[in-house]
């Protein structure tokens, strides 16, 4: 189910509208400029930053914008020093929460993420009080008319994949985190397209949330993580079915 959930984020995020283009092209640059600073700004040799061009093309990101962002990373431009940071929390019902922001002020970032949790009625925790609950890992999530799982299990194992799993929604590739470019590599080799790549954190056990009041909670309180400018992405451990995550979202 929480892979269930993960498919179901990535087509909301699929659907986003102009009003929010702007917050999903910062947080690419961002992504651009810290892989060109850690890989630097030539893809072939950095599947990471590979990844987040192909991501710009999808959002139609302008050439210049990702230029501009290579160049900061690479030094080539004058920019601010961003750092990551990972943030812990609890929401409502104890639903476990992992922030991971990008920031060039964690002052700032910690405040808005606190405030946050505290508007929705959950609270920061100490760094590891959460991370248990999650693998951290490499995820690939691919549509099945993509590939057929017999192949995609050869070429996802042979590159050091750790498993590769098959929903109704279509297939999951899991890898540990220093194996991820090498399986980014794997893919677009054999001209496989994902739906989402990333290094993400996969819940290892998940907490059922049935009452759709609650529901609506979680997904204000997910809403509001993900609109603060230095939040990157939002990782949680709720459950809920198809008629509960409808009418959250409502």
């Amino acid at each position: 189910m929480a892979g269930h959930n993960k498919w179901s984020k990535v087509k909301r995020a699929k659907a986003v509208t102009d009003s929010r283009r702007g917050k999903v092209f910062s947080r690419l640059s961002r992504d651009i400029t810290l892989a060109a600073k850690a890989g630097g700004g030539d893809p072939d040799g950095n599947a990471r930053l590979r990844t987040l061009l192909f991501k710009a093309r999808e959002a139609n990101m302008p050439a210049d914008n990702v230029d501009r962002a290579i160049k900061k990373g690479t030094g080539e431009l004058p920019g601010v020093v961003f750092e990551e940071i990972t943030y812990e929390g609890y929401g409502p019902g104890g639903v476990a929460f992992v922030v991971k922001v990008t920031t060039d002020n964690k002052t700032r970032s910690a405040q808005e993420v606190r405030s946050a949790f505290s508007k929705f009625g959950g609270n920061l925790a100490q760094s590891g009080a959460v991370a248990f609950q999650f693998l951290h890992a490499g995820q690939f999530l691919i549509a099945k008319d993509q590939t057929t799982e017999d192949k995609l299990m050869e070429i996802a194992l042979e590159a050091g994949a750790d498993d590769v799993l098959t929903s109704d929604e279509g297939f999951e590739v899991r890898c540990d985190i220093h194996q991820f470019d090498k399986v980014t590599h794997a893919l677009e080799d054999a001209g496989i397209k994902t739906e989402s790549a990333e290094i993400s954190y996969i819940p290892t056990s998940t907490i059922p949330v049935t009452d759709i009041a609650a529901a609506k909670t979680l997904v204000k309180l997910h809403d509001l993580l993900e609109e603060l400018d230095d939040v990157q992405a939002v990782f949680s451990n709720e459950e809920m079915d198809d008629a509960v995550s409808a009418a959250a979202h409502e």
